[in-house]
């Protein structure tokens, strides 16, 4: 098995395609294969120490799910599932991606979502991400000045994502044990 266990949940498929790039840049003894959450367990999920995920936010801030007309679900269905599962000695770093010119009041919401999700269940969380640069009104992904994670806007920004990707991935890297 893999060390770090890769998921997402996407509607239109750039957090898919997010998701393909962080992979292409490890082997597959150190990073897991990508794997959407309408294909993932409870259980495939526990048995990582390091996790990423990786989530759009949809309408109103809302998670990717059946409600917002994601194919197959997404992390509104998933999250029930993991509501037993123990996150104490895990570490997970989250990427997030919105539109802040057409979302600003509720830019990357879903990632603060799962972020209050997984340190509620004692996830150790990491890779918390400037907000400077970016021009929005508010998102429930800020904690202390910062997204708790990567935010990516492919439809605003996406010449900045290549760069962006791998600084975060760089920064990551020690906490999850990975050489720089």
């Amino acid at each position: 098995m893999s060390r770090i266990g890769l998921f997402f949940a996407s509607s239109t498929g750039n957090t898919r395609r997010i998701a393909k790039l962080i992979k292409k840049r490890y082997d597959d003894d150190t990073m897991a294969e990508a794997l959407n959450v309408n294909k993932a367990s409870a259980e495939l999920v526990a048995g990582y120490t390091h996790l990423v995920f990786g989530t759009s936010t949809l309408g109103g801030g809302q998670l990717p799910g059946l409600s917002t007309d994601c194919m197959g679900g997404g992390w509104e269905e998933f999250l029930p599932q993991l509501k037993d599962v123990d996150f104490s000695g895990k570490t997970i770093a989250l990427y997030g991606l919105g539109d802040q010119d057409k979302y600003p009041e509720e830019f990357v919401d879903a990632m603060g979502i799962l972020y209050e999700f997984f340190t509620a269940r004692g996830a150790k969380m990491v890779g918390a991400w400037p907000a400077d640069d970016y021009d929005f009104i508010a998102s429930k992904a800020l904690v202390d000045g910062q997204f708790v994670g990567l935010v990516l806007d492919q439809e605003n920004q996406k010449a900045l994502s290549d760069a962006r990707l791998d600084a975060w991935l760089k920064q990551i890297s020690p906490d999850f044990g990975l050489p720089l």
